[in-house]
Order: C-alpha cells, then structure tokens, then sequence
C-alpha cells in the first residue's frame, strides 16, 4: 500500500465505541458539574454526528481528558490490512429459511447466494477477503438479501430485478481508498438485495440511536 493511501489520522473514520467513550466522558463531566444538561445534550449531539477521529477531539478538549484516553486510530482498521486469509465458505442458501453469515470470517473471491422463499444476511463488517477483488453472485426468488459493506469496502451493485430490484445504499457515506472492492451482481425475481452500511450500536444512556441512514 503506497503512502498516499493513508488517509490523515483525524480524518480516518471513528467506530461506534469511539463515539461511546466521549460519550462516556461527557456525561461524567455533567455528573462532575463541569457541563450543564444544555452543553451536554449538544455536545452529545455532536458525537453522534461525528465520523472522523478529527472531529471527536474537540468534543472534551476543554475537559481535561488524558491524550492517552482519547480514542485513536488502531493501525489494523487500515483497509489493506482486510486482504489475505484462508478463505471461507463459497455458498450461501436459503431455502425457505435464513442464514446470517457475519463476524470475522474470510470471504472468497466468489460467494454465491441463493435465497429462495427465504432470506440471507451477509455481514461484511469485520470480515476480510482473500482477493482484493471478490464477486458475490445473487439468485433471490421471493425472498430477500441484505449484505452490509462498511465504508473501507468499495462496493459496486450491478444486478438485474425482474419484479424485483438491487438497491445499493452505500452512496449515502463516503468509501476510504485501498481498500478491497466488493462487486455484487446476480438476478432478483420477485425479491429484493439491498445493499448498505453496517448498522450502528445504540450509545449507552442515551435514546437515541446511530444507524447508517
């Protein structure tokens, strides 16, 4: 991976746990007095919004929080480090039934999927990939696809819908560069593949959640 490829630190896209341990030191410092029930509602805000390490920072600059403390980007979210691995199983199938593959597997530079009159769920958020470039192959007939691609993914949606569509989006958040490409294709009848960004875990102590639409 050439240098130009990493993206600046502050600018390299924060995770939700990231966004809880701000979120976590905001609300100690309204509990300490230091932030009123106003300051914190906006900063928390903020957080919520927040997708760059950039812009977390200034959020508890005022507060006193320990550089050592403050989240900082972890070398293995580099979106080359996803690339290698023994790869993992080639099918997906659904037959009047569900499979959700998620968690760290390896994804091979094939996947088939096949739903028919059921429903598939691949979760690409923690997986990595044996090639650079894989294909995943969609056969749904009367039932449904969802396959979550995180943003160092770069995915590409060019199948066909017969009564049916593919829908992709993950244009709604920007993609990190040097990362592998993930392209998706097939036929849906009758049934949908719905292509979109993980979603995002609710900060504890507060109502409201952060998902990716």
């Amino acid at each position: 991976m050439s240098d130009e490829l990493v993206p600046d630190p502050s600018q390299m896209r924060a995770s939700d746990a990231d966004r809880e341990k701000v979120a976590q030191v905001l609300q100690r410092a309204h509990g300490e007095g230091r932030l009123d029930l106003h300051e914190l509602d906006e900063r928390l805000g903020a957080v919520y919004a927040a997708k760059t390490y950039g812009e977390l920072a200034p959020l508890t600059a005022d507060l006193g929080m320990p550089a050592a403390n403050l989240p900082s980007p972890m070398p293995h979210h580099l979106p080359s480090t996803r690339i290698g691995g023994t790869p993992g199983p080639t099918t997906s199938i659904a037959f009047w039934s569900g499979v959700d593959r998620k968690g760290e597997w390896v994804v091979p530079a094939s996947h088939t999927v096949v739903a028919v009159m059921g429903g598939v769920v691949l979760d690409l958020s923690k997986a990595r990939f044996a090639q650079a470039e894989t294909t995943i192959n969609v056969f749904a007939f009367w039932g449904g696809v969802e396959v979550f691609v995180p943003e160092e993914v770069t995915v590409r949606v060019d199948g066909a819908g017969i009564m049916g569509a593919f829908e992709d989006n993950t244009h709604k958040t920007p993609t990190i560069p040097g990362g592998p490409v993930v392209r998706i294709t097939g036929v849906a009848i009758m049934a949908g593949v719905e292509v979109r960004r993980p979603k995002r875990k609710k900060i504890r102590g507060e109502k409201r959640a952060e998902l990716e639409d």
